[in-house]
């Protein structure tokens, strides 16, 4: 089981990250789990817009592609600003746009068979709404959602310390993530790209 968690905050390694921290909860469980974890922090990469999956010379996007395919559960990790996800979770899910033309040798989605979760952080509201939307992305791509299979971090309206800076908040961020962890190997661990019908094709022009 491989596990793939897309680290969308702003801040380039090695800058401390609370997107990452509340990450790192749910990757525990899902290496408790038995999963092979790994975790990428994309604005340390060169992560050029489009929506190919390849857009030319110094684009790192190729190699992200491959991890996600590669993956049984992947987790969009990130921050909330101005009540909206990262600029850098937005990029990456225009760049999987192109996973809409990419099927198996059966002509199913090469997103069939994967789950997918999200974490939120940030000290001002607007998680349900990124959740709902980078949900909405995934779905349309072809990825699974499990019921309550994400978490978030916040300490309601208005500036506060970060999730790293008080352990205010932890206790029910903490849980939820670990739940969520459960449940993306739960179905993981059932779910096959067979288990959906080959779509139809569509008719000659």
């Amino acid at each position: 089981m491989k596990a793939l968690v897309l680290n969308c905050t702003l801040k380039p390694s090695p800058e401390t990250s609370s997107t990452e921290a509340l990450a790192r909860v749910v990757i525990a469980e899902l290496e408790k789990g038995g999963a092979d974890v790994e975790m990428v922090r994309l604005v340390d990469l060169n992560l050029k817009p489009g929506i190919r999956t390849d857009e030319g010379k110094g684009d790192d996007w190729p190699a992200v592609h491959a991890k996600l395919m590669a993956a049984d559960i992947v987790v969009f990790a990130t921050p909330t600003w101005l009540g909206q996800m990262s600029s850098v979770c937005l990029r990456a899910l225009e760049r999987m746009d192109a996973l809409f033309a990419e099927t198996d040798d059966s002509g199913r989605p090469v997103a069939f068979g994967k789950v997918a979760g999200v974490v939120v952080t940030g000290n001002e509201d607007g998680a349900h709404n990124i959740v709902a939307t980078v949900c909405q992305g995934l779905i349309d791509m072809g990825f699974t959602i499990p019921g309550q299979s994400w978490t978030y971090w916040h300490l309601g309206p208005g500036p506060g310390p970060d999730y790293v800076e008080t352990d205010q908040g932890h206790d029910y961020s903490d849980r939820v993530g670990r739940n969520a962890a459960r449940n993306l190997l739960a179905l993981a661990n059932v779910l096959k790209p067979t288990t959906y019908p080959v779509p139809e094709s569509a008719p000659a022009a």
